[in-house]
């Protein structure tokens, strides 16, 4: 349905349950290494439950090689606290890219700059800074879900 992306992630506990999202959304998890940790190990699974053999998983050797995969880079969605765009003015389609940083660093200022008009937030109070990798890509992602709900109830999803 969607795409996941997350660029050099740190905490396995993230990534597992991140993953177990993709395959209740029927969505697929794209990691950009350099990553904090092996994909094969226990935290990741514990995290995932019984879903991680089941992630519909794609693995990238650098950010330019995920990139020059992608043919339409205007469905490339980068999350981050610099912007002022916030995530639910977005009209997503089936297959857009939701991207999100590495939990320590966020996604580099490069590419912020270079897909500025494509920068979404999720609006906090003052007093935070950020919020769990795992919860901002969940909030992001249904609320593309929500907006492609006919197509994603044709991947005869159950409800819960």
């Amino acid at each position: 349905m969607f795409n996941i992306v997350l660029i050099t992630p740190q905490i396995p506990n993230n990534t597992g349950a991140i993953g177990r999202l993709c395959v209740n959304t029927g969505s697929t998890l794209h990691l950009v290494k350099p990553l904090g940790f092996d994909i094969d190990q226990k935290a990741i699974r514990r995290a995932g439950l019984d879903y991680w053999h089941r992630v519909d998983l794609k693995v990238w050797s650098s950010m330019e090689q995920f990139l020059d995969s992608i043919a339409d880079h205007s469905r490339l969605f980068f999350a981050t606290t610099k912007t002022d765009n916030p995530y639910f003015e977005q009209e997503y389609r089936a297959g857009d890219y939701l991207l999100f940083g590495s939990e320590t660093t966020g996604i580099d200022e490069a590419l912020l700059r270079e897909y500025r008009a494509q920068c979404i937030t999720i609006p906090m109070a003052k007093e935070g800074r950020s919020l769990n990798l795992a919860i901002s890509s969940a909030i992001v992602l249904y609320s593309a879900i929500e907006k492609n709900y006919a197509s994603f109830k044709e991947l005869k999803c159950t409800q819960s």
